[in-house]
């Protein structure tokens, strides 16, 4: 079964909509485009433009679908959320205004967090009262969300966050209602913590909303692991390699698709240090192609 692929700012570098090393937008819509995506995630919220005229005439331009959006804020922090409000109703409007549905929450990077990445037993873990007002933030974000725009509020576990590891991931499955917040599985992060993105994908299909293709460097991953190397300086170093050509089994998840079917949106993320010299627009195409050739993608 083929499903709608897309690709995300990420994969250019763009993680934070003010890096001054941030590519121009239109480049980025220009040059997903020419690799043959159908559609493009909104990235950090401030990167495209937020008039709805001049981002829906891009977006239409260039027969691009906006696919979702992402709040990447740190949940964890409860001084933080006046950012984190602020993000949430931004990403809703930019994503009401486009027909984007898949509104993607993640608990950013802890810095107490960073040495420990891929280390599940070693990591610090947030107290119970710690733990408790991160998922009430990630419920009122969801409730915002779904009530207010109308969006699908989704869960994406993230190397480095407080929602990181399998045990983390399934206490807030467990802990928020499945009719408030869903899953999204991000193949790359999966592996990263630990654990197996297919055989995740199959426990919890009912749930999963929303798939983010990544692949990841089984030597870097070892060496960024074992050195307690930072998640941006991993990017660097090329963690997340072209699909295919890393540790996901995407031919297993293919099978897993067909067999349960989804049919919603694949959309490719290979984070990337924009300082680092990547060929961004050669591993766009490389990816798509991928996707296409295993009969994921159209």
């Amino acid at each position: 079964m083929a499903i709608p692929i897309g690709n995300a700012p990420c994969s250019w570098g763009v993680e934070f909509a003010d890096d001054p090393r941030n590519p121009p937008w239109e480049q980025v819509l220009d040059e997903a485009r020419e690799a043959g995506y159908a559609g493009i995630e909104l990235g950090p919220i401030g990167f495209f433009p937020e008039d709805p005229s001049q981002f829906g005439d891009a977006l239409a331009a260039r027969g691009l679908s906006l696919i979702g959006g992402v709040v990447f804020r740190p949940l964890h922090d409860p001084e933080a959320w006046t950012d984190v409000l602020d993000a949430t109703h931004r990403t809703g409007r930019a994503m009401r205004a486009h027909g984007a549905k898949h509104f993607v929450i993640i608990d950013s990077i802890a810095d107490f967090r960073v040495p420990t990445a891929g280390r599940p037993d070693e990591a610090r873990r947030l107290s119970e009262t710690e733990w408790k007002g991160m998922v009430s933030r990630l419920r009122d974000v969801s409730r915002i969300a779904r009530d207010e725009y109308g969006l699908i509020p989704t869960i994406h576990p993230h190397t480095a966050g407080c929602i990181e590891f399998l045990d983390e991931t399934d206490r807030v499955l467990d802990e928020v209602d499945e009719g408030l917040l869903k899953l999204g599985i991000d193949t790359g992060h999966c592996v990263y913590a630990g654990y197996d993105p297919v055989d995740y994908f199959r426990k919890h299909r009912a749930r999963t909303s929303y798939l983010h293709f990544k692949d990841i460097s089984g030597p870097v991953k070892q060496a960024a692991i074992a050195d307690r190397t930072g998640f941006y300086d991993a990017c660097a170093k090329g963690i997340f390699c072209t699909l295919g050509n890393g540790l996901v089994d995407f031919r297993g998840l293919k099978l897993a698709i067909d067999e349960t079917g989804y049919d919603d949106w694949g959309t490719v993320e290979q984070d990337c240090n924009p300082a680092a010299g990547n060929p961004v627009v050669e591993d766009a195409r490389m990816n798509y192609a991928f996707l296409r050739d295993i009969g994921l993608g159209a």
